[in-house]
């Protein structure tokens, strides 16, 4: 499994450009949010709980950050858990409004992706490595705790990495 730095890195790597990593801290947040919400349909109650698809999904996605990072990790899992109740919530509205929400917060969600990734002139990271899907969410919470001015080591060599993974085995970016 990579590392954290590893991860961050070459995610960071296609995404420099400032405008195109401000149309990720919307542009994330609302595929998530649309993701969870599509998710949170059927469920299925026991003991109390309304078990649906997302609540695996999230919880994966949880365990997964923290392995990678815990302080990192337990803010993605604080996000991830809004993120899941606002699916609950969702999934409880009429049918219409619970699909405009999950598939229009989708849709727009990515136009704002890849008009990012129009100015930043690179494909988005996916396109070379699925776990760019998964990383996504992580780098947009990384990116806004590095604005707070934490975590400024990890930062240096994640931004030090993505230039030299950027330049590529010539030496230019």
């Amino acid at each position: 499994m990579r590392t954290l730095e590893q991860q961050l890195s070459n995610y960071a790597s296609y995404h420099r450009d400032s405008r195109n990593i401000a149309t990720h801290f919307v542009g994330i947040p609302l595929i998530v949010l649309a993701l969870v919400a599509l998710l949170s349909r059927p469920a299925v109650h026991w003991a109390g709980w309304a078990l649906t698809p997302a609540l695996p999904v999230v919880l994966a996605a949880a365990l997964y950050y923290l392995r990678l990072d815990r302080p990192l990790g337990l803010v993605m899992s604080v996000l991830l858990g809004a993120a899941l109740g606002f699916g609950t919530w969702a999934a409880a509205q009429a049918t219409a409004l619970w699909l405009a929400l999950g598939i229009g917060g989708f849709v727009v969600g990515w136009v704002f992706q890849f008009i990012g990734h129009a100015w930043e002139g690179r494909k988005p990271a996916f396109a070379d490595d699925l776990m760019g899907l998964v990383i996504g969410p992580l780098f947009v919470a990384a990116e806004a705790v590095f604005l707070l001015g934490l975590r400024g080591a990890l930062r240096e060599h994640v931004e030090a990495r993505a230039a030299q993974l950027r330049a590529g085995p010539g030496g230019r970016a």
